[in-house]
């Protein structure tokens, strides 16, 4: 189908621009969100004020007020009652800055696509696709005050549960804008609006991707990452002696901190070697630089996530292998939509 075959003036390739942009900008999101989270900044704004909140406080007064009202919380009331305002407005500044690139996102999504929509710039097809991942994208805000909601009674930290729902959104929401640029930058190429297809190796793959990023998330919302500063032993053994476990095999795995560690540390083989039989895929088909380049995003990211153990969750580190994580995603998305578009439709 050529771009003659749509109504209006469908511009493709400027959509894509757009959408690879905003991709970074969630990619951004994601590592500011790492830092909040290893800060442990996320609970130091006890509201949720999506228009007023956009504002900080501007003087000695209104800090006054803002760390009287995180005064209230059982963050501070447990854990930093020893909190001066200075200390306290470090740890604001991470979860303002987190929720201001929020807004930011909402803005530079919703004003452009409507742009394009009133100049009929949108190729057939894909406006229902834009109108689903802004959807996603306010969604994921009301997300984020859930989990953050889960911190302010009783217990002063955010639900782990929470906080995996919350990454693996924002994860899916990049990866929902990366496909969807690529499928345009195609259209723009070609003038062929044929959309790839998800082969069912990707969705293997990506699957078990997104369970390790999951689990990635329990460690950082249990702070399993301390519990065993070393690899690949854990207390000199493959599994410690004397973990307090749960009676319930599923509460093991989900809330027990050292079996969420074991979990995430040895599982990561697993989704490596799927990632490499991906790899293998590209290379069978020409793709050399793309497979090298999931190679080395593996490698790296293992050796981020040991670093991270042995640093003992050195925030730079931790929080660079957040980030390897989420271009681990990324790699793994072209490589799913390199295999699944046009010439390759034929086989799986």
């Amino acid at each position: 189908m050529s771009h003659k075959e749509f109504s209006g003036n469908p511009r493709p390739n400027a959509i894509a621009n757009w959408l690879l942009v905003m991709a970074l900008m969630v990619f951004l999101m994601v590592v500011v969100g790492g830092i909040t989270r290893l800060t442990e900044s996320g609970l130091s704004m006890v509201r949720w004020e999506p228009v007023r909140g956009t504002i900080p406080p501007l003087n000695d007064a209104q800090w006054a007020t803002e760390f009287q009202s995180y005064q209230t919380s059982p963050q501070y009331q447990l854990v930093n009652r020893h909190m001066s305002l200075g200390e306290f407005k470090a740890i604001y500044f991470w979860e303002y800055l987190h929720r201001l690139i929020g807004r930011l996102i909402g803005l530079a999504f919703a004003l452009p696509l409507l742009w394009f929509w009133v100049k009929k710039q949108i190729p057939r097809g894909y406006g229902p696709r834009l109108t689903a991942l802004l959807a996603l994208g306010g969604l994921q805000g009301t997300i984020g005050w859930w989990m953050v909601a889960s911190g302010l009674v009783n217990n002063p930290a955010v639900s782990h549960l929470r906080l995996a729902t919350h990454l693996l959104m924002a994860l899916f929401i990049m990866a929902g804008l990366l496909w969807t640029a690529l499928d345009l930058r195609a259209l723009a190429k070609t003038g062929i609006n044929h959309p790839a297809r998800m082969i069912r190796a990707a969705v293997l793959v990506l699957a078990m991707l997104a369970l390790q990023l999951c689990y990635g998330a329990f460690v950082a919302g249990l702070d399993a990452g301390f519990a065993f500063a070393e690899w690949p032993l854990m207390g000199g053994k493959i599994f410690p002696d004397g973990v307090p476990l749960f009676t319930s095999f599923w509460q093991n795995v989900i809330d027990q901190p050292v079996v969420v560690q074991f979990i995430h540390r040895w599982y990561a083989w697993a989704v490596a070697g799927a990632i490499l039989f991906l790899s293998q895929r590209l290379r069978k088909r020409g793709e050399i630089g793309l497979a090298y380049g999931l190679i080395f995003i593996v490698l790296a990211q293992i050796g981020l996530g040991i670093a991270t153990l042995y640093s003992g969750v050195f925030i730079p580190i931790a929080v660079g292998h957040q980030a390897m994580g989420a271009l681990l995603l990324a790699m793994v998305v072209v490589a799913a939509h390199r295999l699944g578009s046009g010439r390759f439709n034929a086989s799986n």
